[in-house]
């Protein structure tokens, strides 16, 4: 099953770049002809002065839910890890925050999400980037290498969350900071009613309830966990796109309303360190 939720996240993302690449926008919803498909969780992300800094196609390339270089707290000289990096809109703000001193990194399994980013990075002109090829379950860099990982609506992608966050804690420095947006669900909602709500908020999601993020973090060793809902979605925003899936809008309202959100999962690696378990 993971292999098969891999291998769709991995084409949807490479046509995502393939359709910036020749002029559109990655809409990740079922339709790419349709660029609001994703929109109440996609839009308004970045402001013009972000927007500013890096090249139209970092922009245009972002399919995340949230904005983690606006909430992370970024200080000179600091390495920065984006999982699920995409178009490398994350990776390039951050290196600009953290400056020379510091690096940003970028890990992405998609190879046209990966040409797109370095092409931004070109475009951008940063050189305190790189990009890595890889899986967010399998990260490619040492333990106790970095000092922040950041990641924007990718974590709710992955068949292995436990083993992705056990993945960060061995890779973040003692004291390290995860802070990542996600899509997460509050309260109980019906499996069918869930997996139509999911296609529509997260692409290809598999969002947790709140309180199985905040315990599959402490199980991975984290500490000072906080789950900060930053927008929350309701049943009118997925209209349209519901009923295209052949789902009684009006029925389900009172099952969903408000009980899906993006959220900001903050977590702290304590400065002992090691693994729980």
């Amino acid at each position: 099953m993971s292999s098969d939720i891999k291998q769709v996240v991995k084409e949807k993302y490479g046509q995502a770049a393939l359709r910036v690449h020749s002029g559109g926008s990655s809409c990740c919803g079922a339709s790419a002809a349709t660029d609001s498909c994703c929109d109440p969780i996609t839009a308004n992300l970045y402001d013009a002065a972000q927007a500013g800094q890096v090249p139209e196609d970092a922009l245009k390339a972002s399919l995340g839910c949230g904005n983690p270089t606006a909430l992370a707290q970024l200080n000179p000289g600091e390495i920065v890890l984006d999982l699920g990096s995409g178009g490398g809109i994350d990776v390039l703000l951050s290196a600009r925050r953290v400056g020379p001193a510091g690096k940003a990194y970028g890990l992405d399994m998609t190879d046209e999400m990966l040409a797109l980013a370095r092409e931004n990075q070109r475009k951008a002109g940063v050189a305190n980037v790189e990009f890595l090829k890889g899986e967010i379950e399998n990260i490619p860099l040492p333990d106790n290498s970095v000092d922040v990982i950041i990641s924007n609506c990718v974590i709710n992608l992955s068949a292995d969350k436990d083993r992705v966050l056990r993945e960060a804690f061995r890779v973040l420095k003692p004291g390290g900071r995860f802070a990542v947006s996600d899509v997460v669900v509050h309260g109980e909602v019906p499996a069918e009613v869930r997996a139509s709500v999911l296609l529509w908020v997260g692409c290809i999601a598999g969002a947790l309830q709140d309180t199985e993020y905040t315990s599959k973090l402490a199980a991975a060793g984290f500490a000072d966990i906080e789950v900060e809902p930053t927008r929350t979605y309701y049943v009118e925003d997925a209209r349209t796109f519901l009923a295209d899936q052949g789902v009684d809008v009006d029925a389900i309202a009172p099952l969903v309303d408000g009980r899906f959100m993006s959220a900001f999962i903050r977590a702290r690696k304590p400065q002992a360190g090691g693994a729980k378990g």
